[in-house]
């Protein structure tokens, strides 16, 4: 069944955090209107969340059956796996800085250029491996800013996992996390081999013993869009 389609826009926002033009892909429910409020999904990685995930057909459908919340869905993509490494890497050269544009330049600027709820609860992160970990790293930053965090595969080091420890606030952020049971030797950008798996479920155990509203599943399955792309539609319904 064919649902109508939301629109694609492609704006760029300029960063003084990052002191670059940074383009965005913002996707608009197919019933958009300034008359209604929405809430925001932020996705690292964006290009693919919008290519591989086909995260606007998901949203398209569950918009049409008034399954999910009004929502718009802003894909930041990367410029290539160097540029993906500065920013999303918690040893990144960028990291700081790219943390810093998601909360204190992205957000004031979606929030004026569309009509947001202007309220944390209602922002989420989204990303897949290196997305995931900068994703939840902004939301531990500033819990008060994004209130969820969607975490496909994510990479976790002991800054992460510190992170979780050490966070003051946690039950304003609503968490899901999935890893895949086959993610013990993951190819990773810098040419090496790592078990994703063992540290997933050290992460785990550091969300579980904190008063997160915490989602956590491993699947069968192996560091790849295989898995994220479908586990994208039970992802949505549960967070929105």
């Amino acid at each position: 069944m064919e649902f109508p389609t939301g629109t694609t826009k492609v704006i760029t926002i300029y960063s003084n955090e990052l002191k670059e033009e940074i383009e965005l892909l913002v996707y608009l429910p197919a019933n958009f209107s300034p008359l209604y409020k929405y809430s925001l999904l932020i996705a690292q990685d964006g290009r693919d969340y919008f290519q591989i995930g086909r995260i606007k057909r998901i949203a398209d459908e569950y918009l049409f059956k008034r399954e999910i919340e009004n929502l718009i869905i802003v894909g930041v993509p990367y410029k290539n796996v160097a540029d993906r490494r500065k920013k999303y890497h918690p040893d990144g050269e960028q990291n700081q800085s790219y943390i810093k544009f998601l909360a204190h330049e992205l957000v004031p600027f979606l929030d004026k250029e569309f009509p947001t709820y202007h309220m944390g609860s209602t922002r989420a992160l989204i990303g897949d491996s290196l997305g995931a970990t900068v994703s939840l790293m902004t939301a531990l930053h500033y819990p008060h800013t994004f209130g969820k965090v969607l975490l496909q595969s994510p990479f976790v080091n002991n800054d992460v996992i510190d992170l979780v420890n050490k966070c003051k606030e946690p039950q304003l952020v609503d968490v899901y996390h999935v890893i895949g049971k086959q993610e013990t030797e993951v190819h990773t950008t810098d040419g090496k081999t790592s078990d994703f798996l063992t540290p997933n479920r050290q992460l785990s155990d550091a969300f579980s013993k904190k008063p997160f509203n915490y989602f956590y599943e491993e699947f069968n399955g192996n560091h790849t869009w295989t898995y994220w792309q479908p586990d994208l539609r039970r992802a949505l319904k549960m967070m929105f």
